[in-house]
């Protein structure tokens, strides 16, 4: 199962590479989109942290979303973005033969403080999968509002949305 989260991750994050192979750098960095003003950069660089925090906290069985980078050089340089989410990729195919037959400890704010819980490996990156996936729904509506149209099949649908219904941008 782990193999296939991870394939499954790789292939979700290749879709983000396809979107910065297409887009300018202008558009990367345009904040111009309410009601949030943020840019598909700060959306791509979001994701990767989560990706990050994982990847930071899984020796020490100590996940800590709330500690992520928010590096913003990613959030700016389409390039550094790429070369990160390659990395990430390389991590990620790393861990698929490794050991993870115990529960992992993963803190993140609710909204009322930090909180603790157990997860596996495949969990928190089934997880943060579906976190991308929604941020790139974001991205979407940004692109549409930006009058920018491209077509990278099932981006920003989750792969439940009825065939049909999932054009990707």
């Amino acid at each position: 199962m782990k193999r296939q989260i991870i394939a499954s991750i790789n292939h979700n994050l290749g879709r983000a590479i396809a979107l910065l192979d297409v887009i300018d750098s202008k558009t990367y960095q345009d904040t111009s989109i309410g009601p949030y003003y943020s840019s598909i950069g700060s959306h791509i660089r979001h994701t990767l942290d989560f990706f990050d925090c994982i990847i930071s906290g899984l020796d020490t069985n100590d996940i800590d979303l709330t500690a992520r980078k928010r590096d913003e050089v990613i959030s700016t340089d389409k390039d550094a973005a790429k070369d990160h989410i390659y990395k990430i990729q390389e991590t990620l195919t790393s861990y698929t033969d490794v050991n993870t037959d115990y529960l992992i400890h993963v803190t993140d704010n609710m909204g009322q403080g930090k909180i603790t819980v157990n997860y596996t490996l495949e969990s928190i990156l089934a997880h943060a999968n579906s976190h991308a996936i929604h941020h790139y729904a974001t991205i979407g509506y940004m692109l549409e509002q930006l009058g920018v149209s491209i077509k990278i099949p099932g981006f920003g649908y989750n792969p439940t949305t009825p065939v049909n219904k999932r054009e990707g941008i």
